[in-house]
């Protein structure tokens, strides 16, 4: 094999790669720092990301992916492009062939625009993958069995929930919400009762720093400390009244209160696949339980917290954040295996 095989995990928040024979070799933000007039390509991945909210009039920096699907075209060929030559180097003879994970609910046309972007960033050969499957693989689910296996994969543009059985997607549903969606409801929560404007970053952080899904009897009383002294953070924005700079304490309280309704709808889209779900294969995900995997299921309590409403067991994967990015080098590696859950360009 002279040309190089690799598999990307095109998120919403994060790119990862990973090269056939070698494993993850990238891990970077899906951020891109262009010039305002020319569009033309400044950073990249971490060093972009450091700009968001933070740039002159006259560089831009984007997430040129939203809600999991391309929102630019000719920013993402640029990224896509940058990631190929970074993991492959820039001196190649062969063109690689190329894996990408898509969202099971896209449209053709989101499929086309993936497949163009990755032949003109330098791909030999294109690959598609379903996320759910990508996810499960990476999980470890034995998905050939003759039986039902659910995940869950909650990134940052769009939460992916599927009951796979022999190897292919019997019931799925795609929902844009996620983890970016999460941020907001934190900008938007604090503004709402602190007129108090924080950005992008800032929410993540805090969602990172004290974000929960469910207080816990334990947590709250734990080492004799009573509710009100559960994690607190000190958030630093600009007061929308008097446009100055101002701190306010938050508690992971408010947090979960802020949350709640995002989540909620995570959730609902989780109810939804089970209730279309074969009576059989239902009796096989009450015993084997959801697997959650995905940036967001590190959010603490989130899998409590769907236990909880749906009645089933909830355990997120060992390694959230890698499973899709480790299922697409495990299909790439094995395509004979998994070719039928494969389409190709």
């Amino acid at each position: 094999m002279l040309s190089k095989r690799i598999g990307i995990d095109l998120g919403t928040a994060n790119t990862l790669v990973y090269l056939a024979g070698e494993g993850i070799v990238l891990n970077e933000p899906t951020v891109v720092a262009v010039t305002a007039e020319e569009d033309r390509v400044v950073a990249v991945g971490k060093e972009a990301k450091e700009m968001l909210g933070r740039t002159p009039g006259n560089i831009v920096a984007l997430r040129p992916m939203q809600d999991g699907v391309i929102a630019n075209y000719t920013i993402t060929e640029a990224m896509l492009s940058y990631f190929i030559d970074k993991a492959c180097g820039r001196s190649r003879f062969f063109k690689p062939e190329v894996m990408v994970c898509i969202p099971s609910g896209v449209t053709q046309v989101e499929r086309r625009a993936v497949l163009d972007a990755a032949m003109s960033a330098g791909a030999k050969v294109v690959y598609l993958i379903e996320e759910p499957l990508a996810a499960a693989i990476g999980a470890k689910i034995p998905i050939a069995q003759a039986a039902g296996h659910m995940i869950v994969d909650t990134g940052g543009g769009s939460t992916e929930s599927a009951v796979i059985s022999l190897g292919g997607v019997v019931v799925h549903n795609s929902v844009r919400v996620a983890g970016n969606k999460i941020d907001e409801a934190i900008a938007s929560y604090i503004k709402k009762k602190y007129n108090l404007l924080v950005g992008e970053r800032t929410a993540e952080e805090i969602k990172i720093e004290i974000g929960n899904a469910l207080i816990l009897l334990s947590d709250q009383k734990k080492n004799g400390k009573e509710e009100g002294e559960l994690k607190r953070m000190e958030i630093k924005g600009r007061d929308s009244v008097f446009g100055l700079p101002r701190t306010i304490d938050l508690s992971e309280l408010q947090i979960c209160e802020a949350i709640r309704p995002v989540l909620m709808d995570i959730i609902d889209s989780v109810k939804g696949v089970l209730e279309q779900t074969p009576p059989e294969l239902a009796s096989d995900i009450i015993d084997k339980g959801i697997v959650m995997s995905g940036g967001t299921s590190l959010l603490k309590n989130f899998d409590k917290l769907m236990t909880q409403v749906t009645g089933v067991p909830c355990h997120v994967a060992e390694d959230a954040l890698l499973c899709v990015v480790r299922g697409t080098g495990v299909a790439l590696e094995n395509i004979e295996l998994y070719k039928r859950s494969i389409s190709k360009k």
